[in-house]
């Protein structure tokens, strides 16, 4: 059959994204599921740094290849061997698809998947194949999903299903925004009632790891970000405090209303400024948690002494360290409770033909969330 998609074929091209175009809108042919695979009509799909930093050439993957991981649909048709799901169904779709049978799997961590990890670096399904073609050119698939198009064809692995009582442009952000963010605060740090929280960066994942931190009964929990826009949303949200970052004496501030820190810091933007900020409003004998995704070749340093002195603990969080099956319904049972206001979240819905503008807009920071409706 064929579908539209947004294709890039080089990564690194400059911005403005709207003059350069780096996502080609194509059609492409998309083969039938193959045993263990899923065709899921895409109904919507969140623009996500994860994806911006192939578009920019920081996350390298194999080209060309069809961009989306956080994404809702429809299914559509189920492959050979794939018993629980039926035509009609909605689904949100996991980025790391999860085998069920390496030792991460088995220890229950899926994020961290082995096979799942190999086929997202080599742009495959989870069975190693490739369902997208252009002129008998194959395409390569972004994270298992490939989210940006009309079909997807699906890992049944990478899916979850939902109900159909959530719309498919609020569900969608469960799969990667609602599950890294709230993920990283309930299950990577399990922050405790009556903590202290600060969030550094307010992106989709930070404003989820705000709600996050909020559901988890925080007392306190200090915002920290360029945009005034961004930090105003965060009081509406919960935060009791939120800090410009581009303020010198930040941590002094946030040090100083904390009595030392907090006991739980998030850095969310991806970027070694931001986790130096996070580390420093670290309460002694606290945690650090990051769930950004920098250029590898940038690194984070400091007083190794501190982590033996201070007893800190420094903690990365991939996919909110979640189980997926397990976590994503809870999580949208929450947001239908009042309690997960992820609609919140969502700055604009655009249409495909606008997306490379749309990655403009979230490159300079104007947007927590936004949505491509198909």
């Amino acid at each position: 059959m064929k579908t539209r998609a947004a294709v890039l074929y080089e990564m690194g091209l400059p911005a403005p994204y709207a003059d350069s175009k780096p996502l080609k809108i194509e059609t492409l042919d998309l083969d039938a599921p193959g045993p263990g695979e899923v065709l899921v009509r895409i109904r919507a799909a969140g623009l996500c740094h994860s994806d911006l930093s192939v578009i920019n050439g920081s996350r390298p993957r194999p080209m060309p290849m069809a961009l989306g991981h956080e994404a809702a649909g429809e299914v559509v048709e189920v492959g050979p061997g794939v018993g629980d799901l039926r035509a009609g169904d909605h689904v949100v779709c996991a980025f790391v698809p999860s085998c069920g049978h390496c030792l991460p799997c088995q220890e229950g961590r899926p994020a961290l998947c082995e096979p799942g990890a190999a086929a997202n670096g080599a742009g495959t399904l989870l069975s190693g194949e490739r369902r997208l073609h252009l002129d008998g050119r194959q395409v390569q698939h972004h994270l298992g999903v490939s989210g940006f198009a009309e079909y997807a064809v699906i890992s049944r692995n990478s899916l979850v299903k939902v109900d159909s009582e959530v719309p498919f442009d609020e569900v969608a952000i469960f799969g990667c925004a609602i599950m890294t963010g709230v993920g990283a605060v309930v299950n990577t740090a399990k922050v405790s009632a009556g903590s202290s929280v600060a969030i550094v960066g307010l992106g989709g994942v930070g404003l989820s790891a705000l709600l996050g931190a909020k559901v988890a009964g925080a007392r306190r929990i200090v915002a920290v970000d360029v945009n005034p826009a961004k930090l105003e949303l965060a009081r509406d949200l919960g935060a009791t405090d939120a800090f410009d970052a581009r303020d010198p004496d930040v941590v002094e501030h946030v040090r100083s209303i904390t009595n030392g820190g907090v006991e739980y810091a998030f850095e969310t933007a991806g970027a070694v400024p931001a986790m130096h900020t996070a580390f420093a409003i670290t309460r002694r004998g606290c945690t650090t948690v990051t769930t950004g995704l920098p250029d590898p070749s940038h690194l984070f340093s400091f007083p190794q002494v501190t982590l033996t002195a201070e007893e800190r603990t420094i903690k990365g969080s991939y996919v909110g360290s979640c189980i997926p099956s397990r976590d994503i319904p809870r999580y949208i049972e929450l947001y239908r409770q009042g309690r997960l206001p992820v609609d919140r979240l969502v700055t604009d819905r655009l249409p495909l033909e606008r997306i490379n503008s749309g990655f403009d807009r979230l490159a300079q920071g104007q947007a927590s969330r936004l949505i491509v409706t198909l």
